[in-house]
């Protein structure tokens, strides 16, 4: 594997639809992608992507129009995805775990005019949103008119168009829109981010520096309306390797699985690289396959990284960047594992830099908000200027960026400490206090497995932070006894005002805690 700073060139644009038709072509006989209970070869995904495009262009829609995914990630999933793209529509893959109330929300901001979706999801969407919109089913339940009341549903087997259908040729140029990725809602509504298809091909090329190719064999555990997931989706399909799907992760079965399909690559989010190391059998698995493993879209622990290094062969990487795109930052940990504590240096082909409250740039070693350029920018956020207009930030040249609402610092050697989210910071007494340094000194406290620290409301001091700790198996601390010990080796602004075990932190679908959640936890807590 190549460092960032000798990724290739950006070579000429392509679509991955069409790079799906040359695999399909050079190699219709090999595997192109697999779930639990289904296979697909180049020349038969190829096929299926035909008849999803077709199906779609019989029904009217046009190059723009938006077609909704939710369901739980499968084969026919992944190849409808790539269907839509090939149509010329637009994709927007909806969270299967949201309330009703935010998939309403996501699917009237999308506009969506045909929604998929399987048994698991049906009952969630609600009459008034699909009225006008056309229900597919994707897998074999049959379609329930009581459950949703819809005259545009269908089964899948009546709504796809028979084989060797060929879709109308559509040209598609980088700044098109390709799909439309929702935030995790953990601030609230989630935003639709609008990504072109040249975004989707920047992450395409950054493979080639990473060994995907012909022989790649990516198993992927992550939902595929995650960011998270698609990053490895594409550049492995891509550059026409083998994707394996879990529908749902499993420590133990993601282990077996990936020794038995000899995984070459993965994406995981840190909380199941976490419990993927602690599964007491991981020794005895043969993974001397893998040839780099990823890792983004939450914190990553130092310590958890080079457990990560020290059991398990093959590279590793960890992306830092935003859904909304802008720049990333990439630490290839196996390189530079005196940097472990660190998200890596900027990419080639990203400028990132450094700003204050008020917009200002800062020079290097200084603490301030991460911005980013880069070739993988998202367009906007769906039909939200002013949201949109909110994140960017523009140099004195006039050079566009992405605000990550991120706290950090450059050290001398160029590689970024994130300090915390802007939004989680905490300002106590006239203090900033970031939460993530509370967390680390915690977690030194041999009865603390898991910890995150938030601030609430305090009269005396504005705010003030607050601990929740999953402990260990066997831990028999009580909560007074940690927070003292803590408290004793804090600073005065940084002590707790409250520490709570609780059994898991609650986090979303990839990984990150929801804070939001927990100082609502804290306001049923006795005082």
């Amino acid at each position: 594997m190549t460092t960032p700073a000798t990724t290739a060139a950006m070579p000429p644009f392509r679509t991955l639809s069409d790079l799906v038709g040359e695999h399909a072509r050079q190699r219709p006989q090999a595997l192109a992608m697999c779930d639990d209970e289904s296979a697909l070869t180049w020349a038969q995904l190829d096929q299926l992507v035909d008849s999803v495009a077709a199906s779609l262009q019989r029904d009217g829609l046009l190059p723009g129009d938006v077609v909704a995914l939710c369901a739980a990630p499968c084969v026919r999933y992944a190849a409808v995805f790539l269907g839509v793209l090939r149509s010329g529509a637009v994709v927007a893959p909806l969270s299967p775990s949201v309330t009703p109330q935010v998939l309403t929300a996501m699917l009237g901001d999308a506009q969506a005019r045909v929604i998929f979706l399987d048994a698991s999801t049906q009952q969630l969407l609600q009459t008034d949103t699909v009225a006008s919109a056309s229900l597919v089913m994707l897998d074999q339940a049959a379609y329930d008119y009581e459950a949703t009341p819809c005259p545009h549903g269908q089964n899948w087997d009546d709504w796809l168009a028979i084989d060797g259908i060929k879709p109308k040729p559509v040209d598609t140029a980088p700044e098109d829109p390709c799909n439309i990725i929702y935030s995790s809602g953990t601030t609230g509504t989630p935003k639709g981010i609008v990504q072109s298809h040249g975004m989707r091909w920047a992450h395409v090329v950054r493979g080639l520096g990473f060994a995907y190719g012909p022989d790649s064999v990516t198993l992927l555990a992550t939902p595929l309306y995650s960011n998270t997931t698609l990053v490895s989706f594409f550049p492995t399909l891509g550059w026409g390797g083998c994707v394996r799907l879990m529908a749902r992760f499993d420590a133990l079965r993601y282990l077996q699985i990936a020794r038995d399909i000899r995984a070459s690559h993965t994406m995981l989010v840190p909380v199941q690289y976490q419990r993927i190391m602690a599964v007491p059998q991981f020794g005895e698995f043969d993974l001397s396959s893998f040839k780099a493993k990823f890792c983004t879209s939450a914190p990553f622990r130092a310590d958890l990284k080079a457990d990560v290094l020290a059991r398990w062969p093959g590279g590793l990487v960890e992306f830092y960047g935003m859904t909304e795109g802008g720049g990333t930052c990439i630490l290839v940990a196996h390189l530079h594992p005196e940097k472990l504590h660190t998200v890596g240096q900027p990419a080639a082909t990203s400028d990132m830099r450094l700003i204050d409250e008020e917009g200002h740039e800062l020079p290097a070693g200084a603490i301030g908000e991460v911005v980013g350029h880069s070739p993988g920018m998202m367009t906007g956020y769906h039909r939200q200027p002013e949201q949109t207009r909110e994140v960017e930030w523009f140099d004195l040249h006039g050079k566009r960026f992405i605000r990550t609402g991120d706290v950090g610092r450059f050290d001398a050697d160029g590689f970024l400490t994130l300090l915390d989210r802007r939004k989680d910071m905490i300002i106590s007494g006239g203090f900033n206090i970031y939460p993530s340094d509370l967390e680390a000194e915690l977690r030194q406290h041999p009865a603390v497995e898991d910890v995150a620290v938030t601030g609430v409301p305090s009269e005396q001091w504005g705010e003030t932070p607050v601990a929740f700790v999953r402990l260990r198996p066997g831990a028999t601390d009580e909560a007074a006894q940690i927070m003292a010990w803590y408290n004793a080796r804090a600073g005065k602004t940084q002590r707790l005002a409250a520490l709570y075990f609780i059994g898991e932190l609650p986090r979303s679908a990839i990984g990150k805690v929801l804070k939001r959640e927990l100082c609502e936890l804290h306001q049923t807590m006795p005082s």
